[in-house]
């Protein structure tokens, strides 16, 4: 050693905070990257559909009142009326829908976004009370002719020609929802009903749905039951009720929702978005399956950036101990090599994996780096064996770093461990040195 131990600690911390730049220069890159990607899937989305919302069946019943009150005209009580229009809203006894989903892959230069084509039935039986559930003036009252109305948040992705079936009778829906708060969606008119008697029929139709990114169904009725299987083996259960059953495998997966009355309120939440207009409640209290891959490339070299000082302080720690058990003379230039070389990994693995997938990306810039460095180390260390085991102990290094990646859950915990381990290994092989004469000049 012919630098004084201070000076030589001293002198890899700076170059440690040296590297901090390029770090977050290839961090800011990552997300910038992102952001890009983003705004392409947003324009496939605009060019095809967004996210899609399923709100309904809904049947509606215009009607208009008359009103009466007397006034005091010229010292006489006279009668005045007036007539008020409004919709009488039910909502299904029983709400079933059974869907099968397949996705797609639709590019816009080297990104991809992936679409869904949800496929199935919708079904159930409306029960409508005597007299329309009005309990006084009910003779005050003149109806409308019904219709029926389903929620849909992007009508550009209907694949098929909606066609109701109604107790037998087979009704086409029209385009639009004929309701101020509930903007996007279909309707079909009814045949005119009789209000007078209590009465109950059912109700279906086919379904044939393009989306991006999550599919919501509302749970309408007062009992509702959904089964929905997919070819998408990373499903993410989003919204107010996670799904009763569920199985999930490498080919897909296959879940089943079951809600009442009792869990949604779905009436109270429907009589204040109608009476007031504030419809949050209503349309938020949905469930469903957002299609979206949950860690993608971008969010993986994300995290795995966020391990790079802790990589390049152990690259370092393993040449100091180099130097102090085996009396080389590492040179800071040397150091800054092996340190750069650390840091174009992350560049490497960021442009790779836009291409050929996070796995082999990272596979093959680790291999680059670690036979880089092998062969560098070769000469700085003046020794075929120290390089090779120097290029070891990068490579395991790299597939314990892959390992905290792919094991989320247990990140904190493996990382723990690993540092734990380490400390343990240098003070093994340093127990016997005396750091005191380290410390002099040689």
């Amino acid at each position: 050693m012919n630098k004084t131990l201070g000076y030589k600690l001293g002198m890899i911390a700076v170059l440690i905070m040296l590297l901090l730049f390029p770090l977050l220069l290839i961090n800011g890159l990552i997300d910038e990257r992102q952001a890009l990607r983003d705004n392409v899937l947003q324009d496939i989305a605009r060019s095809a559909s967004f996210d899609q919302q399923i709100s309904g069946p809904l049947l509606v019943v215009p009607y208009r009142k008359v009103q009466r009150r007397w006034i005091d005209k010229d010292g006489q009580s006279v009668q005045e009326t007036s007539t008020v229009a409004g919709h009488l809203y039910f909502l299904p006894e029983t709400f079933d829908a059974d869907l099968g989903v397949d996705t797609e892959l639709r590019a816009r230069g080297i990104y991809q976004a992936r679409l869904f084509h949800a496929k199935g039935r919708l079904a159930g039986r409306f029960q409508l009370p005597e007299r329309w559930g009005i309990d006084k003036d009910f003779d005050d009252y003149r109806f409308d002719k019904p219709f029926l109305v389903v929620g849909i948040s992007d009508i550009r992705g209907i694949e098929n020609a909606l066609e109701l079936d109604i107790d037998g009778q087979r009704l086409a829906f029209e385009a639009g929802t004929r309701l101020d708060w509930l903007r996007s969606g279909v309707h079909v008119a009814l045949p005119q009903l009789d209000g007078q008697q209590a009465r109950a029929f059912t109700y279906g139709f086919d379904l044939a749905l393009q989306g991006t990114g999550q599919l919501h169904l509302l749970p309408v009725g007062r009992t509702s039951s959904v089964d929905m299987r997919a070819n998408w083996p990373h499903p993410s259960f989003v919204g107010s009720y996670l799904p009763s059953r569920r199985e999930i495998d490498d080919k897909g997966f296959s879940a089943h929702w079951q809600t009442s009355f009792f869990a949604t309120n779905l009436e109270d939440a429907l009589r204040q978005c109608a009476g007031s207009g504030q419809c949050a409640e209503f349309s938020e209290r949905t469930f469903g399956v957002s299609f979206i891959d949950p860690v993608d490339q971008y969010l993986k070299s994300e995290r795995a950036i966020k391990y790079a000082l802790l990589f390049i302080a152990l690259t370092f720690a393993g040449f100091f101990l180099f130097e102090v058990l085996k009396n080389l003379s590492v040179h800071p230039v040397q150091y800054t090599l092996v340190g750069v070389a650390l840091a174009f990994f992350y560049l490497l693995l960021l442009s790779l994996s836009e291409h050929i997938g996070f796995g082999l990306a990272y596979g093959l810039s680790a291999s680059a780096c670690v036979s880089l460095l092998g062969f560098y180390l070769r000469h700085v260390l003046r020794s075929l064996m120290r390089g090779v085991s120097f290029a070891a102990g990068l490579a395991v290094l790299y597939a314990l770093l892959y390992g905290l990646l792919s094991a989320e859950d247990y990140a904190l915990l493996m990382g723990s461990l690993l540092c734990f381990g380490l400390l343990g290994v240098f003070m093994v092989l340093t127990r016997r040195l005396d750091w005191a004469r380290v410390g002099r000049a040689a």
